[in-house]
């Protein structure tokens, strides 16, 4: 019989990742929604871990604006860092807090299909194509393993890689990855962790938070300048949420691990888009 509990999907990443005591603290919150009534879900990318592992694999970095390029030989670093390095540092964790964590990517049980992406620039009025090797936009999500897996109180810890329909492996930008997964199980909540506690009219000015957005707003404060810098891909990956079927989407910061109790306590916090 399958229980009514909502659901909330959690994209963890940003400075609670790097700072040990803070990732236990972070960890420890985001696991404690689970006894506020919640089915939790945790996408992870790992950024740092990446770099760090294609450093010692001597792999040279490019990026195409900001977009890393991942040659299939950095593919399999990146996929090391993922799974191995940070998706089974956060299932450790959670089983030693007493909860039970899965560690799985997009490519288990064919969770997240993806297809290539393909990087479009303009120059000069043209639109140039760019080729950003093994990387991937999400296109459809399973859930009916995590819903499986929810069901009997595991915590799935999902790493942002995916493959499409003929196996090709790809890696895919974990705000987005986790926006999907959160459409696709009709989250009630999508909490996005950040650096900072929320979007704010004035970077500098913390009173100048925005508390509430609708996602017809997003366009008017990206061109205003509001929404910029890392804040484009956590507000779109909001975006695809809301439009696949997630109910409300929350950014706040995952250096403040209050905040996330706050999310379970259904208490304002950060900034809620709806």
């Amino acid at each position: 019989m399958p229980s009514n509990k909502p659901i909330i999907v959690v994209k963890y990443g940003g400075n609670a990742m790097t700072e040990e005591v803070l990732k236990q603290k972070v960890i420890k919150n985001i696991c404690l929604l689970q006894n506020y009534g919640y089915k939790v879900v945790i996408a992870h990318g790992g950024g740092p871990f990446i770099k760090q592992a294609l450093l010692q694999a001597n792999i040279e970095s490019e990026f195409i604006d900001g977009h890393r390029v991942t040659t299939p030989e950095a593919l399999e670093h990146v996929e090391k860092a993922l799974k191995g390095q940070v998706n089974g540092s956060l299932v450790k964790l959670i089983n030693q807090l007493g909860y039970k964590a899965v560690g799985l990517s997009g490519k288990d049980g064919k969770i997240a299909t993806a297809v290539k992406r393909m990087h479009k620039k303009e120059v000069e009025g043209n639109i140039e194509e760019h080729d950003l090797g093994q990387v991937g936009d999400v296109v459809s999500i399973d859930t009916a393993l995590l819903e499986l897996l929810l069901e009997h109180d595991y915590i799935p810890v999902l790493a942002c890689l995916a493959a499409d329909v003929d196996s090709n492996e790809f890696n895919v930008n974990a705000d987005m990855f986790a926006g999907h997964l959160a459409g696709a199980l009709k989250a009630e909540k999508f909490v996005v962790l950040t650096d900072v506690d929320g979007l704010m009219r004035d970077i500098n000015d913390p009173l100048s938070l925005v508390s509430e957005l609708r996602v017809s707003e997003i366009k008017k404060l990206e061109e205003e300048k509001v929404i910029q810098g890392g804040m484009i891909p956590k507000t779109e990956a909001c975006e695809i949420a809301l439009k696949n079927g997630a109910r409300s989407a929350i950014i706040l910061n995952g250096t403040e691990p209050e905040q996330l109790l706050a999310v379970g306590k259904r208490e304002p916090v950060g900034t809620t888009i709806v």
